[in-house]
């Protein structure tokens, strides 16, 4: 099972982790986790690669954390970019709860 957790301090999205494979098909044809890496690896793409948001991350096999540098939570792209990954999990794994959740936790 994959458990995506998003992270909110002061109502803001200050990151998220995803831990786990789904385990609804074979390692490598498993679309359903396939899905969730893709979105996971875009946000590490928008927030080190492009723009140096990213506070710290931790990607290995099965896990990816990331959190937002604490003077960057209040711009609008990240929030955008922290709004638009959850409700892109929130999407994919719809219907899916044998396989992976969601929650949110505010630190």
């Amino acid at each position: 099972m994959t458990k995506i957790t998003f992270f909110k301090k002061n109502n803001l999205y200050i990151g998220f982790e995803v831990q786990g494979h789904t385990g609804k098909d074979d390692f490598g044809k498993d679309l359903l986790c396939c899905q969730i890496s893709t979105v996971a690896q875009m946000a590490i793409v928008g927030f080190d690669e492009i723009e140096k948001f990213a506070e710290f991350k931790e990607i290995s096999n099965g896990y990816l954390k990331i959190k937002v540098k604490d003077i960057f939570t209040e711009k609008e792209e990240v929030q955008f970019l922290l709004k638009t990954c959850y409700y892109s999990f929130k999407s994919i794994i719809e219907g899916e709860n044998k396989f992976a959740k969601m929650e949110v936790k505010n630190v």
